[in-house]
C-alpha cells in the first residue's frame, strides 16, 4: 500500500519521522497538491466550488486553469461577488492531513525542514523526531488589508524578549518572531482588498512571491516558503485608497475578473442559499416565486440606476438582507395581530428599505434625493419591470385604438374613491380592502385562473402597485403604509395632504 492509499486513521497513527519514511511519504508543494486533487475532482466530474452560482462558465474555469498552472491568483471584482468564498473553498482541494514537525512554528515538512527549530530537532533526534498532523482546515490564513498593517504583522520582527529569555544575540535567527506569511508555510494565504495595503508593504511581498527569501531588520533569510497566495481586490479605477503596485501585479500570475449574477434565477439561487430563515418563520410565512423575483429585481434595478454609483457595485448581500427583512416584516405583522400565519404581501417590500439603504453607494443626485427615497424608487422600478411578466403592458394599450382596457374599471373606481393599504393590516382587513376595489378581482381573473385565495390576493395587490407605477392610479407613501387614489387628484394635492386620511376605507 502506497502513502497516498493510507486512510486518515492510518496516517494519524504515525508519530515519528522514521515511521513516516517507512510509509513512503514524499514531500509535495501546496501548488502541486492543489493541482493533483483538482485533477482527481475534474476526472470524477465532482463539483469543485459547491454553492458558487453563475460562475460555471466564466470565473470557475479561470480559477481551475490557474490552479492547474500552479499560479498565484488575484480575484478582481466589485463587492459581494463571492471572491473570498472562492478562496475559502480552495481548502477542499488540499489533502486532508499533512505531516509537520511537532512544535514547529512554520509547519515544517519533516523531510524538508525550513526553520532552525526543525533542523535542530531532526539533527538531534533523527528518526525519533516527533511528527504531528495538520488538517486541511488549519491550512487557510486570511488577512484583511488595512492601512495599519505593518511588515512585522506580515513578515516578522526581532523579538527582544525572546532574545533575552534565550540569552541569544540579535544576530541569531532564533530571536525572530515570524509574521503571518511565514507561519502560513504550506498553506493558502489570502489578502483581502489588496489595494488598501500600503505600497511599501506591498513591496515587501516581492521577494516572497518570486525569490523565496525574506528580510527582517537586517536579517536576510533564505526561506523558500511554500504558499498558495490568493488576493482579492476591487477594480483600481474604483479604489480611491490605493492601487496594486505594478511590480507586485506582475508577480501575480493569474488575475481573474468576477461579476454579478447575470439572471434573476441565479440571483435567486444565491439569495435562497445564503438567507437565514428562522425556524418560526418557516411555519408562519408563506412566500411565492414572484416576491423572490422582485427582491432580485431590486438589485438589478440598483445596478442600472442613475442614483447609484456603478463603480461601487451593488453587493449580493443586498438581496440576502432584503429577503430576511421581508420575512421579518411579515412576521412582525403576524405577531402584532395575534395571528398564526400569513402570506407575503407587496407592501412588505417597503419593509426592506433599511436593507437597501446600507447596501448602495449613491452618487450626488442620489444623495440629494436621499437614501430612503432612492430605495423606494428602486422597489417601484422592480415592481414596474416584473409587472409585465404577469399583466399586459398598460402603455401598449395607448397604441391600440379601440382595444379593451382591463384596467379601466379600477381607474373609474379610484375616480370616486381612495384606499389605504397599511403595513400591519390583519389578514381579514387586508382581503376586505382589496376586494372593495371594483375591477381588481376581475383583472386578476382575466390573466390568471386557478389560483388559491392567498395567491389571488397577492396578485390583486401586485396589480394595484403595478398600475401605480404605470401612472394609472396615484400612490403616496405614508409612515404606516401606502395611500392609493385617483392619479389626477394626487397631482394636485401635496404629499402631506392626506395625513389625516389614514382611516379611509
Amino acid at each position: 500500500m502506497t502513502y497516498r492509499e493510507l486512510k486518515s486513521k492510518q496516517l494519524l497513527k504515525i508519530h515519528t519521522l522514521g515511521e513516516l519514511k517507512a510509509a513512503g511519504y514524499q514531500p509535495k508543494s501546496i501548488k502541486q497538491e492543489l493541482r493533483d486533487n483538482l485533477i482527481e475532482k475534474l476526472r470524477a466530474k465532482e463539483s469543485v466550488f459547491p454553492g458558487i452560482w453563475g460562475y460555471e462558465d466564466t470565473v470557475i474555469p479561470d480559477v481551475e486553469r490557474a490552479i492547474l498552472s500552479m499560479h498565484h491568483i488575484n480575484l478582481l471584482g466589485l463587492r459581494g461577488q463571492a471572491k473570498t468564498r472562492i478562496a475559502r473553498l480552495m481548502v477542499n482541494l488540499l489533502d486532508e492531513y499533512i505531516p509537520v514537525v511537532a512544535g514547529s512554528d512554520l509547519n515544517d515538512d519533516p523531510l524538508e525542514p525550513l526553520s532552525r527549530f526543525a533542523r535542530d530537532i531532526i539533527h538531534e533526534k533523527g528518526d525519533d523526531t516527533p511528527i504531528g498532523w495538520m488538517h486541511r482546515d488549519d491550512r487557510y490564513a486570511e488577512k484583511l488589508a488595512t492601512p495599519d498593517v505593518s511588515i512585522a504583522d506580515l513578515i516578522g520582527d526581532v523579538d527582544p524578549i525572546k532574545a533575552a529569555t534565550l540569552k541569544l544575540p540579535y544576530s541569531d535567527e532564533r530571536v525572530i518572531h515570524f509574521g503571518l506569511i511565514p507561519r502560513s508555510h504550506r498553506c493558502i494565504f489570502v489578502i483581502n482588498e489588496l489595494p488598501d495595503l500600503q505600497a511599501r508593504i506591498q513591496v515587501s511581498l516581492f521577494n516572497i512571491l518570486q525569490e523565496g527569501d525574506i528580510q527582517i531588520r537586517g536579517f536576510k533569510l533564505r526561506l523558500p516558503l511554500d504558499i498558495q497566495f490568493v488576493f482579492t481586490a476591487n477594480p483600481e479605477d474604483y479604489t480611491n485608497r490605493g492601487s496594486i503596485v505594478t511590480p507586485l501585479k506582475d508577480r501575480i500570475d493569474s488575475q481573474i475578473v468576477t461579476h454579478y449574477p447575470k439572471s434573476l434565477e441565479i440571483g435567486r439561487k444565491i439569495t435562497q442559499q445564503e438567507a437565514i430563515v428562522k425556524t418560526e418563520q418557516k411555519g408562519m410565512i408563506k412566500t411565492n416565486e414572484i416576491i423572490k423575483d422582485l427582491i432580485e429585481q431590486i438589485a438589478f434595478e440598483a445596478r442600472e440606476s442613475e442614483y447609484v454609483d456603478s463603480k461601487s457595485g451593488v453587493s449580493a448581500r443586498l438581496t440576502i438582507a432584503a429577503y430576511e427583512n421581508l420575512l421579518s416584516a411579515a412576521e412582525r405583522r403576524v405577531l402584532l395581530n395575534g395571528e398564526k400565519e400569513t402570506y407575503v404581501r407587496i407592501s412588505d417590500l417597503y419593509g426592506v428599505v433599511p436593507a437597501i439603504c446600507g447596501k448602495v453607494e449613491l452618487v450626488y443626485e442620489g444623495e440629494v434625493e436621499g437614501p430612503v427615497i432612492v430605495a423606494q424608487n428602486l422597489i417601484g422600478k422592480a415592481i414596474r419591470t416584473q409587472f409585465l411578466n404577469y399583466f399586459i403592458n398598460p402603455e401598449s394599450l395607448k397604441k391600440k385604438k379601440g382595444a379593451k382596457n382591463p384596467f379601466q374599471k379600477i381607474q373609474d373606481w379610484f375616480g370616486e374613491n381612495e384606499m389605504d393599504i397599511l403595513s400591519d393590516l390583519t389578514n381579514r382587513e387586508y382581503e376586505a380592502r382589496l376586494r372593495t376595489i371594483e375591477g381588481l378581482d376581475d383583472l386578476v381573473d382575466d390573466f390568471h385562473r386557478g389560483l388559491s385565495r392567498e395567491e389571488k390576493l397577492f396578485l390583486m395587490e401586485f396589480a394595484l402597485h403595478g398600475m401605480a407605477e404605470y401612472s394609472l392610479v396615484g400612490k403616496q407613501a405614508m409612515d404606516n403604509g401606502l395611500h392609493f387614489k385617483d392619479l389626477l387628484s394626487s397631482m394636485f394635492s401635496g404629499p402631506d395632504a392626506d395625513d389625516d386620511d389614514d382611516d379611509v376605507f
